[in-house]
């Protein structure tokens, strides 16, 4: 089937957090800034782009091992699809295009590499068809859930997803974490450090992680911002090559995935940027 990439809600994203680190690295803050507000505006629980979003992102990062269990998760994510507002999204996904090519201006965006492209495509795919219901291809539809049940069952780094999940325990587990955390680093990490741990262990249960990458990158972004008014004051040589080897070392953090290694150095940013700022 032939497939529209700017119409996929994540591939789009994919794109958007590469364009991100690249104008990093470009030392283009300004369209930096512009694609984050661009994720912020467009990828918030608000919106239906959101939405189908979160469940294209479950089904391509989704792995279980039983085939029963797979075609549960299809069916259960049809009649999601169906409960989407087709025509609010339609619009969100046209006004996301245009505000990609008209405020970014880059020629390179659509053409950045997407790792499992050919997963989001057919996802992608997969949920047009199951929303024109009668009117898509019976054949190619049933093609495409197969391909789906042997990604889901596909030997890939698992997120379970066929297990049972009690509310009231993961708001237990939650508060006695909060606790626990509280009691042991309160008097070792600053506010923010304590900010962002929290935001890196609740963003992957409650956004697939896209609340951490976008704070991430604005942290990177800042500890920038700050590097450079000192670079713009500061007289002596030694200390500006230092900075220029620190913004380097910065502008290569990739943060198109955020792990455990990830998170210490951004908590080494945000210190940075607080004794920067005089915090």
């Amino acid at each position: 089937m032939s497939h529209n990439k700017k119409r996929n809600v994540g591939i789009i994203y994919e794109l958007l957090v590469r364009a991100v680190s690249a104008y990093l690295i470009e030392n283009d803050r300004n369209r930096a800034q512009a694609a984050l507000d661009i994720i912020s505006s467009y990828y918030n629980k608000n919106t239906e782009l959101y939405k189908e979003f979160r469940l294209l992102n479950a089904l391509a990062k989704s792995v279980v091992k039983d085939t029963s269990v797979a075609a549960a998760i299809l069916t259960e994510s049809k009649n999601a699809t169906r409960r989407f507002n087709a025509a609010k999204l339609d619009k969100e996904k046209s006004s996301l295009i245009h505000e990609i090519n008209h405020t970014l201006v880059d020629l390179d965006f659509y053409h950045r590499r997407i790792p499992d492209y050919k997963a989001y495509a057919t996802i992608q795919s997969l949920l047009n068809a199951w929303r024109e219901g009668d009117k898509s291809n019976l054949t190619e539809v049933v093609l495409m859930e197969t391909k789906m049940v042997e990604w889901l069952t596909s030997e890939r780094e698992p997120v379970q997803v066929d297990q049972p999940t009690d509310k009231n325990v993961d708001a237990l587990v939650v508060k006695l974490m909060n606790e626990k955390f509280n009691s042991k680093y309160d008097d070792k990490l600053s506010v923010h450090q304590k900010d962002l741990i929290k935001e890196y262990v609740f963003s992957i249960q409650t956004d697939n992680g896209i609340s951490i990458k976008a704070k991430s990158i604005k942290i990177q972004n800042d500890a920038l911002t700050e590097l450079e008014k000192i670079r713009k004051t500061e007289k002596n040589s030694v200390i500006l090559e230092k900075i220029d080897s620190v913004n380097q070392r910065i502008k290569a953090l990739d943060l198109t995935e955020i792990d455990d290694s990830k998170l210490a150095k951004l908590m080494t940013l945000t210190q940075l940027i607080n004794e920067m700022k005089g915090i």
